[in-house]
This record gives C-alpha cells, structure tokens and sequence, in this order.
C-alpha cells in the first residue's frame, strides 16, 4: 500500500502543538520501517525543502515536494494526487486540513474543537477557518484520529454522525531526551540564557488566549505574598492576542517577579523544565498537553487545569485547578510550594509512575493501523 502523508506541519523550524505531534510521528514511523518496509510506502508531501532535523528519506520513505504557499492545500497538493503517475491509496493528514477532494480515502488528526467552546479568543479569520475546514475533514474523512478521550467525545458530540469512525492515539514523549537524568549544567546554562536566578514556577506554551496566562498572572500575585522570592517564567511562541499579557503583568506590578523568555528551542526545553519547583497550565482547554507530560517525565511536579483532557494525561499524579478562578490556581500553585520533602517527591514519583503509559511507538503503529485499515 501506497501511504501518502501531508508533512508539513512537521517540516517547520518553530514546532509547537500539531507541529511536535507531526514531528515525533514522522519520526516514529520512520524509526519502525523495519514492521511496515515490506508491506507498504510512505510519500510525505512538502510545500518547502526538508529541514535538516526531518527523517531521511530512503526507499520506502519518500518525499515529494511540491513549491507553494497560501492555500497549498487546494492549488498544489490536491491536482497532484489527481495526476501524478504513483498516487497513493490512502491519504493522512495529521492536522485538521485534508484535500477536500482527491481520489483516495482521507484520513485525519483533530488536535481539540476548544475553538467551538470559545470562539472570541480567536481572530475572526482563524476560527471560521478552523470551524468549517475542520467540520469538513471529519465529514469527508474515513477515519479521524483524536489525540485524546476527551478530544473524541468532543467530535462525537458536535458531529454525533462520526461516532464509528472516531479512534484515539494519544501522545507521548521521547524517552531520550526527556527524563530525570537532565544535567545541572545544562540547567544552569539555560538560567543563565534567560537570566533566572533562584527558584521558579514554570508556564511553557503558546501564548495565547486559551491558556489563561493572564489568568496565571493574577494568581501569581497572590503566591508571591506567601513566597516572595519566587519567579514565574512564561516561555512560548507569540500566538495571538497576545499583548494584553504584557499589560497585566505591568498592571499587576509583577515586572520583577516575571521572566518572558519568547520561543524555547527544542534542545533547551528539558532544561528549563527540569530547573522549574512547579509546572503550571491553567489553560481554559487542551488537546493533550504535550509539555505537561514532558514536566511529569522531567520529576517536576504540575498544577493543571481540570478541564479538556489534562484529567486523563494527569490522571491523578498532580494537583488540579478551576481554570476560571483565580483562587483555585493560586492555593494549587501554593500547595505544592508548601510541601515538605517527602509530599513533594510524592507528586515526583506518581508523575514518573503516569507517564510510562505513553509511548511514540505505540502511538505510530496505532496510526498506521488506523491508516492501513481504512
């Protein structure tokens, strides 16, 4: 079987969200073409050259790149699995966007519908984009891949027709660049880097409306009065609407207690993880929550909201929140700061115990199944 693959939320520099779920996926397909080389494949489609970091092609693990922007999708992509000679059976793309139109069965990846739930923390553009491309792919699509339990009950009740054809492949994390093992120099380096000096509770994600970093900042206020010396780092990619984040932090005096650090490169993050007392992400929603399984998997203890699917990632190993009060995010952050040692480590051990049920391997063979079968 032919099995073709739209790459390009992994071929990026800047990989956040759908970015490191398309990456790692490509790579834990690759890594297992020992099982599949024999029976099928892969083409992945590209609209830009391969980044070097991308897995190399090889025989049965091609890519074709097609130059284009804008709606690549539509003007470049789609004509090509219409004309070209080697067309593949199958088509996945591991985002919300599949051609609409192409002569094979479709399958896709839906990260999470929060957008339906909150549409005025998107740009006009953005949402009714998402809205009915999204609404589109799961109409036209064979199989859709949900990221979580709680991502497939939310495509399930929004579009009840899809019940049937809705799987789940949750995330994971790597194994070898994440875990306890994290050296305290490269801790120290990466402090040094973003000029953190002293303990500090950690947020790392896009900034952007839904994660109530704004949210996290008023609860900060309160926690600086029991533990004055703490530092909150807000680390992460500019999404959108994104300003008023600044603001409050001038509002709320917190100048010298907040350190913005902007994007974090891959190869820092374990770091700056692993140097953090406390991982927090009081987020309204989320798909997943990549980074809080990285902080469990790093021995760094997590505050989480109680919503969307952190409950089933957690599950338990760390304290929860109410994302809409503030108080509920301040005695969570407060909490854990409190603990003595053995309390502590407690919340250490029950996050290294949870995250040994994800698996990137796991994940790919899952996928390619879902693939295969359709």
């Amino acid at each position: 079987m032919i099995i073709g693959i739209d790459g390009n939320e992994a071929n990026v520099g800047e990989r956040v969200g759908v970015n490191v779920y398309a990456f790692e996926l490509l790579w834990s397909i690759w890594k297992l073409r020992k099982e599949w080389g024999k029976k099928h494949k892969l083409i992945v489609y590209l609209k830009r050259p391969l980044l070097a970091d991308m897995p190399k092609g090889m025989q049965n693990f091609r890519y074709r790149i097609i130059p284009g922007g804008g709606a690549w999708v539509i003007t470049k992509l789609m004509p090509r699995l219409f004309l070209d000679k080697e067309k593949p059976d199958v088509f996945f793309s591991p985002s919300h966007y599949i051609p609409p139109l192409a002569p094979m069965p479709k399958v896709c990846s839906i990260m999470d519908l929060g957008y339906l739930e909150s549409s005025g923390q998107f740009k006009k553009r953005d949402y009714w984009q998402l809205r009915v491309w999204s609404a589109i792919s799961i109409l036209l699509s064979k199989a859709i891949i949900s990221i979580s339990q709680s991502t497939k009950k939310d495509i399930v009740r929004h579009y009840p027709w899809s019940s049937k054809k809705v799987y789940v492949t949750p995330l994971a994390y790597d194994k070898e660049k994440i875990n306890t093992m994290v050296s305290a120099n490269d801790v120290r380096r990466v402090k040094n880097k973003h000029t953190i000096v002293g303990d500090y509770i950690l947020f790392l994600s896009t900034l952007k409306p839904s994660k109530n970093v704004e949210g996290l900042l008023d609860a900060f206020g309160g926690v600086r009065d029991v533990f004055p010396d703490i530092k909150l780092v807000i680390a992460g990619k500019k999404g959108w609407l994104f300003d008023s984040i600044y603001e409050k932090t001038k509002d709320l005096g917190l100048e010298k207690g907040v350190i913005f650090t902007g994007y974090v490169a891959e190869r820092d993050k374990p770091a700056l993880i692993k140097g953090a007392k406390a991982f927090v992400l009081p987020s309204y929603w989320e798909g997943f929550g990549l980074d809080v399984l990285t902080a469990m998997a790093s021995g760094v203890p997590v505050v989480v909201s109680d919503v969307g699917s952190l409950p089933e990632v957690v599950n338990g190993a760390g304290i929860m929140v109410d994302p809409y009060k503030t108080k509920s995010i301040e005695s969570g952050i407060i909490k854990l700061l409190s603990l003595d040692n053995v309390g502590y480590n407690r919340y250490v051990k029950a996050g290294l115990t949870q995250v040994k049920k994800f698996s990137w391997a796991d994940t790919a063979r899952e996928t390619l199944k879902i693939i295969t079968n359709s």
